[in-house]
């Protein structure tokens, strides 16, 4: 069982949106406009930000593909996590950080939803962590399989922020909420999910 994380202090984890990462996503100028506007409260409320940035082979680290999508950008001072993996837990120093800041709660936005966002959303809540996913602040691509089905991105986007509402963790508390709606608080725990 996972190691429930109390208190109430919150982050706002932002997670690839990175120039070839939106390139072909989904309303990426819409949904880039709900993280800087999410990035924008948080920073008014004094709630850390940490910046995920994905690099592998197709997506070197420096390269111009691989900054982050204007407007967004690091602050002077706010973390900023490399990785290599889906999860942004996986083989970073991102637990590190979250302990360092005593965070309990983890507001989440970027991309690509069915692939880093929906493996950073799980890997908090299997670390217990509470989390808030900004239902209108990640995207995807529509993906094309090998006997012609598509998957719509829209679609794709719908069913994790469904998940994200009605998942059950024992001891944790998870949501998801639009931006312009956040509070960066955590999200009432159940009073039948005890640790």
């Amino acid at each position: 069982m996972a190691t429930i994380r109390e208190g109430d202090k919150g982050v706002l984890l932002v997670v690839d949106m990175q120039v070839r990462v939106v390139k072909d996503a989904w309303d990426a100028p819409r949904i880039i406009g709900n993280v800087a506007s999410a990035v924008a409260r948080a920073r008014a409320e004094g709630v850390p930000v940490i910046w995920v940035q994905h690099s592998d082979g197709e997506l070197p680290h420096g390269s111009p593909a691989w900054q982050w999508a204007p407007p967004l950008a690091p602050a002077e001072g706010e973390v900023r996590i490399d990785k290599r993996f889906n999860s942004s837990f996986e083989q970073t120093p991102l637990e590190g950080e979250l302990a360092r800041l005593g965070a309990s709660h983890i507001t989440l936005a970027g991309a690509a939803t069915n692939w880093c966002i929906r493996a950073t959303a799980y890997g908090a809540l299997e670390r217990g962590y509470d989390l808030t996913l900004v239902k209108d602040a990640h995207t995807t691509g529509t993906m094309a399989l090998d006997d012609g089905t598509k998957i719509e991105a829209e679609n794709v986007i719908r069913e994790l922020n469904i998940a994200m509402t009605w998942l059950e963790y024992p001891g944790r508390a998870n949501t998801a909420a639009a931006a312009a709606e956040l509070t960066f608080k955590p999200p009432v725990r159940p009073a039948s999910a005890s640790a």
